[in-house]
């Protein structure tokens, strides 16, 4: 991969433009800093505010134009100047270099304004009127600007130029287009020198995907591809051998007999930066489809749509059958468990392990060890591509996936449709698990995934899943995900019309010695009925009678019984987590969400509306064979009345 080359090919970026936005105190030449880079001359007299100025695309090499936006530095033009900040792609803030307080604004409001209004775009410090600062004054612009680099790195770079004397001008706008186009902080620490994790992830990936036999090493051929795809332009015998040596000599285990090495290639790229070429390493990550968060664009991941809120989007079995394999290749000690170790290296070309924190952490079932056997692997994946279909087929072509992006996730039907035709064509069912608080609901979600009864759970997330797997009789295995919806979110949760959708049964806990759980319970049983008669969202739900090694109150089994038959489901199913007697709940839970035809409770405004409805049927049948019969009758006297006509005559 030779520089040179890479240089004088690079390929564009995909944007289009660059907008800059110049902003500083009052007279510190922002004005005369924008009309001399556009006029070439510097103006003897200048308007306090100039309107936007356009650079056209041949002004720089990059071939992009760029817009730049004047702003008023008085209080009253406040929002004008927060509002052209937030529509910015780069921020140029300026200082007079005759006026020592002006550097010292930068750092104690422009830069904290621009954090405050949660613009993240580069900036670029520049001084201007270098012409009129003290030359028995001068200052270290590297000792002065490193502390406020380090506080703030969004600064991409700082210059100091005079726009009297024509110094520097240009290469204000140059440097705040190229920050635009290709950043640094996406891929380089200033204060450590080296590349950052996301790049370094971004650029194995890319070196797997090069290296064809892969032998671990980039051979003179596998270079040469990558070359023509990068940047149009082969590279030389001599300009191979140039590379090697020039890795050899600062990282030797970046080259051995086979070609360069991992570690060789990202010495280039580092060094690249280092000599501020950033335009050749991002020309590599956007030729594979990298946009500047370091991530995948997204037109590059064909995610399947939904068409109702009803469906779910669910891995195919290519999908599967590839997470096998990768699993396989990963258990380097071949134990049919991933270890954190081995986990990390199998998600070390993504931008970071999806599944450290909420709602992926403690979602599944560990061994003793805490690793992931296979089941507990693949349900990780369920889960992700139950909640976030995006993020789950990303993943997948970050880890190696190399099939057909279209056929990775499958979409199910609509489950309204599952309901009319009694039958379901889902491998994946979620079940909210609703309840008063002290219920049993996370011991319930616990037990789930093989963890041992506590006394007390303490929740770190409202966003608590867990996923397994569950052996049906017929042997077909199904993936259950549980919801636990707290009680303080319950309100929230059924907060809009589809709130619903996405469930495929629903189950109640309570604790069965306590008589208020069983009417909570019982209350936000009717609550979510009601509402899935409303919404036409309606889904089997379950009552679970929890904590079944207390004592009971004594007209529990009435009263729970009472409540079932009156919304018209089975009786409670009485578990006791503490005495592991699960009483096959999660197996009930799935025989429900399969049977979604049945189980769906009814409350008296349904039974109303429903009956409302029956009638107002039967009056249309009504009408419509009233209607027949009076068209019946009309042909039949008007066939009479033409055959009296014809006799008549």
């Amino acid at each position: 991969m030779s520089g040179d080359s890479a240089a004088a090919t690079t390929i564009s970026s995909h944007r289009s433009a660059a907008r800059v936005v110049v902003v500083g105190d009052q007279a510190t030449g922002k004005s005369s800093l924008i009309a001399t880079v556009a006029s070439d001359t510097f103006p003897e007299t200048i308007s306090p505010v100039l309107p936007p100025t356009r650079l056209p695309a041949d002004y720089f090499p990059d071939g992009i134009p760029v817009t730049i936006i004047d702003t008023p530095s008085s209080l009253e033009d406040k929002p004008k100047v927060e509002e052209e900040l937030k529509r910015a792609d780069a921020v140029v803030i300026t200082y007079a270099c005759d006026q020592p307080e002006t550097l010292t604004r930068v750092q104690t409001y422009w830069l904290p304004e621009i954090r405050r209004l949660k613009v993240k775009v580069p900036v670029i410090v520049v001084g201007c009127m270098l012409d009129l600062r003290d030359e028995h004054y001068p200052i270290n612009l590297e000792l002065e600007m490193g502390p406020i680099m380090q506080q703030f790195r969004e600064i991409e770079t700082c210059l100091e130029c005079s726009a009297a004397n024509l110094v520097q001008v240009a290469e204000v706008f140059y440097y705040a287009q190229k920050a635009v186009l290709h950043p640094t902080a996406p891929l380089f620490d200033q204060e450590s020198q080296t590349l950052k994790p996301r790049c370094i992830r971004a650029l194995k990936r890319i070196f797997i995907l090069c290296d064809h036999d892969m032998d671990s090493a980039l051979n003179d051929s596998e270079l040469n591809e990558f070359q023509v795809r990068c940047f149009n332009v082969p590279l030389q015998p001599s300009e191979i051998v140039d590379v090697k040596r020039v890795v050899q000599e600062k990282v030797p285990e970046g080259v051995n007999y086979l070609g360069i090495t991992l570690e060789g290639f990202l010495f280039l790229h580092a060094l690249f930066i280092e000599k501020g070429r950033l335009e050749t390493t991002w020309t590599v990550l956007r030729e594979f489809g990298y946009n500047d968060d370091v991530e995948l664009e997204k037109e590059n991941i064909p995610v399947p749509s939904k068409k109702a809120p009803d469906q779910c989007v669910e891995l195919t079995r290519e999908a599967v059958d590839f997470l096998k394999g990768i699993f396989n290749l990963f258990d380097s000690n071949h134990d049919g468990a991933l270890q954190d170790s081995e986990l990390d290296e199998l998600f070390s070309t993504a931008p970071e392990s999806p599944w450290n924190d909420a709602p992926y952490k403690d979602s599944v079932e560990t061994t003793e060890l805490g690793d992931l056997k296979l089941s507990a692997f693949l349900c990780q994946w369920v889960l992700m591509t139950l909640l976030d279909p995006f993020q789950s087929l990303a993943y997948l072509i970050y880890v190696g996936y190399t099939g057909d992006p279209a056929k990775a996730l499958r979409v199910t039907r609509k489950r309204s449709l599952n309901v009319k035709k009694q039958q379901t064509d889902r491998h994946v069912f979620q079940c909210f698990v609703f309840g008063p608080k002290n219920a049993g609901k996370s011991a319930l979600l616990s037990s789930f995934v093989g963890r041992p009864f506590q006394n007390k759970y303490n929740l770190t997330s409202n966003q608590c899943y867990t996923v397994n797997t569950v052996d049906q009789l017929r042997g077909v295995n199904k993936t259950l995900v549980l919801h636990e919806i707290q009680e303080g979110d319950f309100k929230e949760c059924l907060s809009n019309k589809e709130s619903l959708a996405a469930c495929d049964v629903a189950a109640f806990v309570y604790d069965s010695s306590a008589e208020y759980s069983l009417k909570r319970a019982s209350e936000l049983l009717t609550d979510v009925a009601r509402h899935g008669e409303d919404s036409g969202y309606g889904v089997p739900c379950l009552i679970i009678a929890a904590k079944d090694d207390l004592h009971s109150y004594p007209m529990a089994i009435k009263d729970s019984e009472t409540i079932c038959q009156a919304m018209k489901i089975d009786a409670p199913i009485r578990i006791s987590v503490k005495e592991k007697h699960m009483n096959n709940v999660f197996h009930r839970i799935v025989n429900a969400a399969e049977q979604c035809h049945l189980g769906v409770p009814e409350t008296e405004h349904g039974r109303n509306k429903k009956h409302f409805q029956q009638l107002v049927n039967r009056s249309l049948i009504l009408a419509s064979v009233g209607a027949a019969v009076a068209v019946v009758a009309l042909a039949a006297y008007r066939a009479y009345a033409r055959r009296k006509s014809n006799s008549a005559n």
